[in-house]
């Protein structure tokens, strides 16, 4: 998931303090190491990496990504890193390639503070070569002054061909994402091979953007929503998050028909050179105040229980956003498969859209 740090500068001021004592340093065993990681961008706490290298002497050399398939590019051409933070979908891939190492549980000792919601999951049922990261859902943010929550209510993602609201959505450049919304409409999974329901997946989107007018974004859509310069947005939760905190008047819904319930998880590689440091940096980042930090200065939800009912409880900073918390027990969510000859098709058909777009502006 494409990301966006939360700034609350108050809240960081108390949590940076809170974080000053966090754990006790080990630099006996690490000090001059070096861990390598591949993350998102901004996906990591104002705290994450300075706290790591105090308590162990080692350092952190993170470079980041923008997408899955960027990741994939390196780790396919054998750069070497001791971390990697994919989403579900690639996790899958990378094990399907015999990419990943198994991990010793042994040397975990974080597992059982994780919500068995973002544990267990299809690509890796046992939790056997990831760690969860962040999770979150897929929805439509929307300007609660200008959209009926009726509207959405009755109409769910098809509220995106309401000429009601014609210029004023955004969609988000998301192949994957776009086709879930379409399919979801539909009553078809995001999952399926069917090039039947994906072609009424691309004319769904087709109508869209001959019709309405949407502006097709990335990251802007966060700030644009926050200012409420469009009524309605395709936006993943963290995004939803931020954009709640900093204007009251958006709101966050997820049609019943379903949605993306996705997940980004830690694995390390099998050319991973620092292993150990990898699980220490692991088990770290998934205690509380790690946990605590990172999720609070992104926005996305933490794995770790005790963060998410601390965050989202009377008084907490996230009260009262339901963006933050995934929806759960909704049997039309789900998680995105790899298939790779799906992939094809998709990409294919969005560029298509996006030129449809492009000549109708």
């Amino acid at each position: 998931m494409k990301k966006r740090a939360l700034v609350l500068a108050a809240v960081l001021l108390g949590t940076a303090a809170a974080l000053a004592g966090c754990g006790s340093k080990t630099e006996g065993k690490f000090a001059g190491q070096t861990l390598h990681i591949y993350n998102w961008g901004e996906y990591v706490g104002e705290n994450t990496i300075s706290g790591f290298e105090e308590r162990t002497g080692a350092r952190i050399l993170m470079d980041e990504f923008d997408s899955n398939e960027q990741m994939y590019i390196k780790v396919a051409n054998g750069d070497a890193y001791d971390i990697l933070v994919p989403s579900d979908y690639m996790i899958e891939r990378l094990l399907l390639e015999d990419r990943l190492q198994k991990l010793d549980k042994s040397k975990l000792t974080c597992m059982d503070a994780l919500d068995p919601g973002v544990t267990g999951l299809p690509y890796d049922p046992n939790n056997d070569y990831s760690v969860p990261y962040f999770w979150g859902t897929v929805g439509i943010c929307y300007d609660k002054t200008k959209v009926d929550i009726k509207d959405l209510e009755e109409k769910g993602f098809g509220i995106f061909l309401d000429t009601k609201y014609k210029g004023d959505i955004y969609l988000y450049d998301s192949e994957r994402d776009s086709f879930m919304m379409a399919l979801k409409y539909l009553g078809y999974s995001m999952n399926t091979d069917n090039e039947q329901e994906l072609n009424e997946a691309y004319e769904f989107l087709l109508q869209c953007v001959n019709t309405m007018e949407p502006e097709i974004v990335t990251d802007e859509i966060i700030d644009n929503m926050a200012q409420g310069r469009k009524a309605l947005g395709l936006i993943y939760s963290g995004d939803a998050t931020y954009v709640i905190a900093e204007n009251e008047n958006m709101g966050y819904y997820i049609p019943e028909t379903g949605t993306n319930l996705w997940s980004d998880g830690m694995v390390i590689p099998k050319n991973a050179e620092n292993v150990d440091l990898a699980y220490e940096f692991i088990n770290y980042i998934s205690e509380y105040d790690p946990a605590y930090d990172k999720s609070l200065y992104v926005g996305y939800t933490s794995p770790v229980t005790k963060v998410n009912e601390d965050l989202t409880k009377e008084g907490g900073e996230f009260e009262g956003i339901d963006a933050y918390v995934p929806r759960k027990g909704n049997p039309n969510d789900e998680v995105f498969n790899y298939n790779e000859d799906t992939r094809k098709i998709i990409a294919e058909l969005w560029s298509k859209v996006k030129i449809a777009a492009s000549n109708a502006n």
